[in-house]
């Protein structure tokens, strides 16, 4: 019974403090964190870009995060993309990348354009992939990843899309 009543105590004690902080507070209402919004068109054609594998072009859109405006830098590129455990094309690029605010890994699917850290290195995946601590994902092939998914290496170039 004196549980009982003590913690009967203790929840009334608790919620008046709780109501008191509210009624006394002078900070302005709670909002919602923003959602992120479309991007405008030219934000989206700045986020486009070609990779040239022989004579076809493969077309993808970036995400827009540092990581990627890093590499955005770095492009043009001509790479030489290296086929790796029959699941993705990889090749080493011309410095790391940056890493801020990236998050500790990802999942890539088929068409996911990604930097992996710890080997600093460009992967383009052709077939389906699991958590991997360190992937960020750069972006994603827009169309058919097929240019990309024959055994073997491809030599690409990738730039941005022009208007």
């Amino acid at each position: 019974m004196l549980i009982l009543l003590l913690a009967l105590a203790m929840s009334l004690s608790s919620s008046a403090c709780r109501a008191d902080t509210r009624m006394t507070s002078n900070a302005p209402p709670e909002t919602p964190p923003e959602t992120p919004t479309e991007p405008s068109t030219e934000q989206a054609n700045r986020m486009k870009i070609n990779i040239r594998v022989g004579n076809e072009v493969v077309t993808a859109t970036l995400m827009d995060s540092k990581t990627t405006q890093d590499f955005m830098s770095l492009l043009p590129l001509t790479l030489t993309l290296e086929d790796y455990a029959n699941t993705e094309k990889v090749s080493d690029l011309p410095r790391p990348l940056s890493t801020e605010d990236a998050p500790p890994g990802s999942d890539p699917s088929v068409g996911d354009i990604a930097y992996y850290a710890p080997w600093e290195n460009l992967a383009i995946y052709y077939r389906d992939f699991g958590y991997s601590d360190g992937l960020i994902i750069l972006g994603k092939i827009d169309g058919d990843i097929e240019a990309l998914n024959v055994p073997g290496s491809v030599d690409v170039t990738i730039e941005l899309r022009s208007q």
